[in-house]
């Protein structure tokens, strides 16, 4: 990761008291955006590059999975953390299966592990990213060399 660019973590949760430890553990080393709720993260996502979401998962009206599942459908790109205070297998299952989650942390999260995810899901985000334009690339070159391959061959 280049230290001139920070990392973009959107982070959902209906306690608003997590949300504030968490901008103010993160701040300094992530730009980091929250939501009360998955209505309100997906029009966080609308307006602005994410790179990681974080998501609890016991939230009213849409679970952080439901959240998840809904992100894949118009944003594949952002690495999925899911977060919960409770040992939900069904949920983790789901989260996997359905959500494509990289990561499930228990609540509480220790601060140091959840700056090394962070990290890692950012690493990941970043080479999906280079990968993508090397593969552009290569797609290019290739359409090039086709194109020269049919000219000599008429000629």
């Amino acid at each position: 990761m280049d230290s001139s660019e920070k990392v973009n973590v959107l982070y959902v949760d209906d306690e608003i008291n997590n949300l504030n430890s968490f901008k103010a553990a993160f701040r300094r080393e992530f730009n980091v955006m929250i939501a009360t709720s998955g209505a309100e993260g997906l029009e966080i996502l609308a307006k602005n590059t994410i790179h990681v979401i974080i998501t609890d998962q016991r939230m009213p009206e849409m679970t952080g999975v439901d959240f998840l599942i809904e992100v894949l459908k118009h944003y594949s790109d952002p690495i999925r953390i899911l977060l919960t205070g409770y040992t939900d297998v069904n949920a983790v299952i789901d989260a996997v299966n359905k959500g494509h989650i990289y990561y499930y942390i228990n609540k509480p999260w220790d601060e140091d592990q959840m700056k090394i995810v962070i990290k890692n899901a950012y690493e990941i985000f970043s080479l999906r990213e280079k990968n993508r334009a090397l593969i552009d690339t290569l797609t290019d070159v290739n359409e090039q060399l086709e194109f020269l391959l049919r000219q000599k061959l008429i000629s």
